[in-house]
């Protein structure tokens, strides 16, 4: 029990959403394991004595009176029983006679685990790598971007267009619900935290919710990235993630990989961005790459003749205001609120224009402006400004007080970690002069999945460290806790093999599983190693007790790794909305019990009949009848 919950140490060593998301299920495991311990051994022993003593006797009577095939004819449950045993025990005496051989044969044995062990290596470099495996929730998200300084009414015309696309292209029966969110919020004084990647009128999402029997997500999600390019060029198009999982995963950001890139000079470290945008498009398994940020947005830019200006009683600010207020609203100027006494509600007043008085550049260039004085004379604004057109960027991002650029790309048809490996040649190749100090820094879920596999593997290294030391405690000896931990390494590769059969990515929930499978293996080897040792010490060489060893502990062993493969089984399938998501954990545990219980049964014995020579230390008391010495 204690070895089980030492492997979950590296758990605690994760960073960032893994730690918070599986530390939770390392506790519950730790505290179950220890209450089912105290319960095995208080409550368990009382059960036994009083139940087990009068079914004891019953099934005494039934032996004496009636054979086992005779009590089977009128039962069917023990025909079953009955049936099953004798077909186990035959297994037991094939096994039996096996591992007989390979006792006095261990040199074939030896070379064929490790022949299986170098051999399944070769798989490691064959499986991709992931944070989290993809979910299928059902939802898409799709950010739909207009040219810089489409308007609104156009961005809706736009919207309109592309969801009844949407619906041609996925098909009768699969769209269940539309949503479109275009624009910014009203109010410039918006501070509610959203990852939406929204900068402008002519940007917006399409929520897209698909009826409970829909094809795949992806598949949908797919061909709407093939097929809504070509029929609106003018429009870009990349997706967000739609679930609450990937939405944390990627710390507030619209895509799951992100490249900063920041400098001292806007226009440069633009250049660059856009470069390694273009240049991602390229690389195959690549998606949705483009720059966050629209540095390029049309004005109209008002110079505000400042001399002229206050000999006519005009300031800048006075005048600005006005603009604004004309064009927008006093709401971003001077907000003010009407309380209702009555019902507690309060209302904005504001002061705008109608939208209709302005419809062209002389109605701006005629609009009225006056100052605060009691000396300022009314003007025209074209009278104290100059006009122009310009671009600016609609929203500036800034990293560590610099400007950053942010290019965002998504993941189809590939591991996250093979993308990046791709990312890394580009960004290389596409790197600055160091003169220009500009930094290009790979972020998003492929940093915070390299830090968590770092912690893992070193994790697991220390895990195994752990229970090394502590076996080393409890047996007294330093050749008995290397036996049990041979089976360890043929977990490892039954989860490789599994995750290689399935096509399942490696993942941090495959990790987990792989962490159980380390404990559980541990226990099931002490079974074999602990009874070997027993029969040393009772007068049998080390060839003899690792075979009874074997013969005696296989039905406990099989048990206990066949309950937790069973168990296993439904969350394998990842049957239900978002089962994929605890697929890749039972998937790792099913395979790497199934190699490490055949290694306990088979390989442990064989090492311990080589590596034990002598008998054990053992206590006085050890092998005497623990009710004789209370």
């Amino acid at each position: 029990t204690l070895c089980i919950c030492i492997v979950f140490v590296p758990v605690f060593l994760l960073q960032g959403t893994a730690k918070y998301l599986f530390s939770p299920l390392s506790l519950a495991v730790c505290v179950s394991l220890l209450a089912s311990l105290a319960l095995s051994f208080t409550m368990v022993p009382v059960l036994f004595k009083y139940l087990m003593r009068s079914a004891a006797s019953a099934a005494q009577a039934r032996k004496l009176e009636r054979s086992p095939s005779q009590e089977s004819r009128g039962n069917p449950f023990m025909a079953i029983h009955y049936g099953f045993d004798r077909r186990f025990q035959r297994f037991r005496e094939k096994y039996r006679n096996a591992l007989a051989w390979t006792l006095s044969e261990p040199l074939p044995t030896i070379v064929f685990f490790a022949a299986l062990i170098l051999f399944s290596l070769l798989l490691f470099p064959a499986l991709g790598r992931d944070f989290f495996p993809q979910v299928d929730a059902g939802q898409m998200r799709l950010h739909v971007r207009a040219p810089p300084g489409t308007r609104i009414e156009q961005t809706q015309n736009y919207f309109a267009a592309v969801e009844a696309a949407i619906r041609d292209i996925a098909g009768r029966g699969q769209i269940d619900t539309i949503l479109d969110n275009i624009g910014l919020p009203y109010s410039g004084m918006n501070i509610a935290l959203s990852d939406s990647a929204t900068v402008g009128p002519m940007d917006g999402e399409i929520l897209v919710a698909l009826q409970p029997q829909h094809a795949p997500t992806a598949a949908l999600v797919a061909r709407l990235r093939r097929e809504l390019p070509q029929r609106f060029a003018a429009l870009q198009f990349f997706f967000q993630p739609a679930d609450i999982v990937d939405q944390v995963l990627n710390f507030g950001q619209p895509a799951p990989i992100d490249i900063r890139v920041s400098g001292p000079d806007n226009e440069k470290a633009y250049a660059l961005a856009a470069k390694l945008a273009r240049d991602l498009q390229r690389v195959p398994g690549i998606v949705d790459s483009h720059v966050f940020q629209v540095p390029d947005a049309p004005t109209i830019n008002v110079d505000v003749d400042r001399a002229l200006a206050s000999q006519l009683g005009l300031d800048q600010r006075a005048t600005a205001n006005s603009v604004l207020v004309t064009t927008n609203s006093s709401a971003q100027s001077a907000p003010n609120f009407w309380v209702d006494p009555r019902s507690g509600v309060s209302y904005p007043l504001v002061v705008q224009l109608p939208t209709y008085r302005i419809s062209s550049a002389h109605d701006l260039w005629t609009m009225p402006v006056s100052g605060a004085g009691g000396d300022a004379r009314d003007q025209i604004l074209m009278n104290v400004a100059r006009f122009g057109r310009g671009k600016t960027p609609m929203v500036m991002s800034q990293l560590n007080i610099r400007p950053v650029f942010d290019v965002d790309a998504d993941v189809q048809g590939r591991d996250l970690n093979s993308a990046a490996a791709a990312i890394d040649k580009v960004i290389a190749a596409d790197r600055p002069d160091p003169k220009e100090a500009i930094s290009v820094t790979l972020s998003g879920q492929v940093e915070t999945m390299r830090d968590s596999y770092a912690g893992l593997f070193s994790g697991m290294a220390l895990a195994v460290v752990l229970v090394y030391l502590f076996l080393v405690i409890n047996f007294q000896s330093w050749i008995d806790p290397l036996i049990v931990l041979m089976a360890v390494p043929f977990a490892l590769i039954g989860v490789l093999w599994m995750l290689y059969l399935t096509g399942t990515h490696m993942s941090v929930p495959a990790l987990m599983g792989t962490l159980m499978c380390i404990g559980l293996t541990t226990a099931n080897s002490i079974l074999v190693v602990t009874f070997a040792n027993q029969r040393m010490a009772a007068g049998d060489d080390a060839r003899l007790g690792a075979a009874t060893a074997g013969y005696t502990r296989m039905r406990p062993v099989l048990m206990t790794a066949g309950a937790m493969m069973l168990g296993m089984i439904p969350m394998a399938l990842g049957i239900g909305e978002g089962g994929e998501q605890n697929a890749p954990l039972a998937r790792a545990v099913i395979g790497g019990l199934f190699f490490a219980t055949f290694a306990t049964l088979v390989f442990v014995p064989t090492m311990y009949r080589l590596l034990r020579r002598a008998a054990p230390a053992s206590h006085p008391a050890s092998m005497e009848d623990p009710l004789a010495i209370a």
